[in-house]
């Protein structure tokens, strides 16, 4: 019982001698970290002096329809009283917002929005961003970027090189799928550090950015951006409603048609049987009456669906309430000089402290290793004896 009692007791001193020593050796070793830091310092601020500005032109918006919210509720209310407030009174659910990311990094979108246009310093007239994104003399020489490609990225220029460039494709008349070119290819992996959206459900809106070398670029395509999401989600969303407008308008021009021959076929009658009082005659009238009658009563009724029809697009048609419009950039947002110090400078001082505190175990383990290599006899001497 004495003897673990004895072992506890030493254990916290053991850890605070080895703490003790850690301590002492980072000391003795203190010019030499310095050294190193600063060493990490230095590339600290020759990539924050030299990388590439980059400015964020964003921009937030809320989701909503012009639907109201109690329509639901007054249907209920209608339906006990016998009465039948049709489709237009039930309740439209909104598109969920999670629905607006995805649309944003489809390709169709992304494809859509290469083909806006975009004034850039240089150039006189604009520019697609399709040609701005694979054309390589658009692309600005960064130091910092250069040594992030051949350093940490070079596992994936690797792999790159092993798969190759894809092929290029032969152009397709049909319009069922999307067909990119290499240039498309090239401009839509690109778009993936261009384009940024970000869903806060907690407050109830979306955040659209844009980041480009130059800032009024940046804003062109965050405004270009947002028109176009507001024309995929009315699509998505009016797919149904609208393809019911349609056939409905359809109905009504050929009502409408059937409608105006029956009015002219019955004046004509008229004008020309004036005068006359026959049975015959009256009973063609008739016909013409009832014929009238009928169409007028159809085509009455196929107008008042089409009103219906029409408010129904409006009314289920999102609208992209922005509360925050896109501004034009004034300072960059990339590179970030001070992070980019901070973290050089505690990368720096790590990598020195870890030097000193392994590099000494290692060199033990490796002349450890050599000498017991040393020791083995050689197969000759072994023979021998």
């Amino acid at each position: 019982m004495q003897k673990n009692n004895t072992d506890t007791t030493q254990q916290p001193e053991e850890r605070e001698i080895d703490l003790i020593d850690l301590i002492r050796k980072l000391w003795l070793e203190r010019m030499f970290i310095l050294k190193v830091t600063g060493v990490f310092i230095l590339l600290g601020l020759l990539t924050a002096l030299t990388g590439s500005k980059e400015y964020t032109a964003s921009c937030q918006f809320v989701p909503q329809t012009s639907k109201n919210a109690n329509n639901s509720s007054m249907a209920r209310l209608a339906s006990l009283a016998g009465i039948n407030m049709g489709s237009l009174a039930t309740g439209e659910q909104l598109l969920s917002p999670l629905v607006y990311p995805n649309v944003l990094n489809s390709i169709a979108f992304k494809r859509d929005l290469l083909q806006t246009q975009i004034r850039i310093n240089g150039e006189e007239e604009p520019i697609t961003l399709l040609t701005y994104l694979s054309d390589k003399k658009y692309r600005k020489f960064s130091l910092t970027g250069t040594i992030l490609k051949y350093t940490v990225g070079l596992p994936g220029l690797i792999v790159h090189a092993i798969k190759g460039e894809p092929e290029e494709q032969e152009t397709i008349a049909d319009e069922s799928f999307v067909v990119l070119t290499k240039e498309e290819y090239t401009a839509v992996r690109a778009l993936e550090s261009v384009i940024g959206i970000e869903v806060e459900e907690k407050k109830g809106y979306i955040a659209l950015s844009a980041q480009m070398p130059e800032p009024y670029a940046a804003a062109q395509v965050a405004e270009s951006a947002l028109e176009l999401l507001q024309k995929y989600i009315t699509e998505f969303k009016v797919d149904k409603v609208q393809s019911n407008l349609e056939f409905i308008q359809e109905r009504y021009d050929e009502l409408k048609k059937e409608y105006e021959e029956i009015q002219e076929q019955r004046a004509a009658y008229k004008d020309a049987n004036q005068g006359i009082s026959t049975s015959r005659a009256r009973t063609n009238l008739e016909k013409l009456d009832n014929q009238y009658n009928l169409a007028y009563s159809i085509y009455s009724e196929m107008a008042t669906q089409l009103e219906q029809a029409k408010i129904q697009v409006k009314e289920t048609t999102p609208i992209l309430t922005v509360i925050d419009p896109v501004s034009m950039p004034i300072k960059p947002s990339k590179p970030r000089k001070m992070m980019i110090l901070v973290g050089f400078t505690f990368l720096g001082g790590v990598a020195a402290c870890g030097y000193v505190l392994i590099a000494p175990t290692l060199r033990e383990a490796f002349a450890s290793a050599r000498r017991k290599d040393g020791e083995e006899p050689q197969p000759e001497e072994s023979a021998k004896q």
